[in-house]
C-alpha cells in the first residue's frame, strides 16, 4: 500500500490568529506571525484500488491575492488538482472510491470528475450544497462501532477506516489508514497547521465549537498513543510528514519555519475569493456591486463565513 499526496497550491499562509483563535479569539493572538500554508489532499494506492481522500479545488478557481492585512492565503497554483493527479500516474477511471473529509471546495472541488468512484462521505454533509448533483453519493452512518478512543467508524477497505469527527463542518471525518505498524491520520481540517495540533488550539472555523473542541481533544490523545503521521491539507508540514513517515511527538514539536511573503504583487479584477470554501464574489453577477461596498456583516453566501476571509483575485 502506498499513500501519495496530490499536491496543487503551494508558499501561502495562515496567520496566528486564524489558526489559534477559535477558542480565545483572534485578538489574543499575533497577526504578524504566519505559518506556511500548501494545498494538497491524498491518494491511496492499495494495489487492488485507487482511493482519495478528497479532490481538491474546482479548475479554474482563481488564485488570491493577499496584502498585509490577509489572514490566511492558500497560495500559488502548481498546477490543477486534476494535472497534479495525473502526474502522479493515474486516471481518473481507476479510482474506485472516494473519502471525503468534509465538504469544502478545497476537498470536494473535483467529485465530479471520477465517473466510476463511489464517494464515502458522513450522511450528515450529504445536504450541503458543494454535493448537489453528485450521483454516486454512498452515505456513511458509521456502523462500525469504536475506533480505540474515537466512538464511531466505518470501514473502508483492509487497513482503511473513516472516522467521525464532527467540529470544522457538522459531517466533518478523518480517514486513518494502517500501515507498517503505523497510524497515517489524513484530517482535512483539524488544524490548519501543525502548531496548532502542537499548542492544543483551534482555529476560527467551525460548525460546532464543542465538537470541534472534543474532536481534537480525541485526535491528541490518539496521537499520544499511537505512531500517528499526521497528513494535513493546508500546510506543506502535511505531505512533509508523509514522505518522511515521521511520527507526531506533542512533546517534542518540529521546529516552525515562518511563511515567507511577498505582498508586491497587485490585482484590479474586483472579484474576491473565500479562502476557506473558494466561492468566488463576481461583481458582475451582483448588479455591479463592489466587494469593498458590501455590509460589514456581510457573509459568504456557500460557507458563512464573513468578508474577511476573502483576499483579492
Amino acid at each position: 500500500m502506498e499513500i501519495k499526496a496530490v499536491k496543487f497550491r503551494k508558499d501561502g499562509f495562515y496567520s496566528q490568529p486564524f489558526v489559534f483563535g477559535g477558542e480565545e479569539g483572534m485578538d489574543a493572538f499575533d497577526k504578524s506571525i504566519r505559518y506556511r500554508g500548501s494545498l494538497q489532499n491524498y491518494l491511496i494506492d492499495t494495489g487492488d484500488e485507487v482511493i482519495l481522500v478528497d479532490t481538491g479545488l474546482p479548475a479554474g478557481t482563481p488564485e488570491e491575492v493577499p496584502d498585509e492585512n490577509s489572514i490566511l492565503y492558500t497560495g500559488k497554483d502548481i498546477c490543477s488538482y486534476m494535472e497534479a493527479f495525473a502526474a502522479l500516474g493515474y486516471k481518473p477511471e481507476q479510482v474506485t472510491k472516494i473519502l471525503l473529509t468534509h465538504k469544502h471546495n478545497d476537498h470536494s472541488g473535483e467529485l465530479k470528475s471520477f465517473p466510476n468512484a463511489k464517494i464515502y462521505v458522513n450522511a450528515d454533509e450529504t445536504g450541503a450544497d458543494e454535493l448537489q448533483g453528485i450521483l454516486n453519493l454512498a452515505p456513511v452512518t458509521f456502523t462500525d462501532g469504536a475506533y480505540y478512543n474515537f466512538p464511531a467508524s466505518q470501514i473502508i477497505a483492509d487497513g482503511i477506516c473513516l472516522i467521525k469527527a464532527k467540529g470544522h463542518t457538522n459531517g466533518n471525518s478523518i480517514v486513518i489508514v494502517e500501515k507498517d505498524r503505523l497510524f497515517y491520520m489524513i484530517h482535512g481540517d483539524i488544524t490548519y497547521v501543525e502548531e496548532a495540533l502542537y499548542e492544543n488550539k483551534l482555529s476560527v472555523v467551525f460548525d460546532d465549537l464543542p465538537a470541534a473542541r472534543e474532536t481534537l481533544d480525541r485526535v491528541r490523545d490518539f496521537v499520544s498513543n499511537h505512531p500517528t503521521v499526521y497528513c494535513g491539507t493546508h500546510t506543506p508540514q502535511g505531505y512533509e510528514n508523509l514522505e518522511a513517515n515521521r511520527v507526531m511527538d506533542l512533546s517534542n514539536p518540529v521546529p516552525t519555519v515562518p511563511a515567507v511573503v511577498d505582498f508586491s504583487e497587485k490585482r484590479a479584477s474586483g472579484k474576491y475569493v473565500c479562502s476557506i470554501c473558494g466561492y468566488v464574489y463576481d461583481p458582475a453577477e451582483h448588479d455591479g456591486v463592489a466587494f469593498e461596498d458590501l455590509p460589514d456583516d456581510w457573509r459568504c453566501p456557500r460557507c458563512k463565513q464573513p468578508k474577511g476571509k476573502f483576499n483579492q483575485a
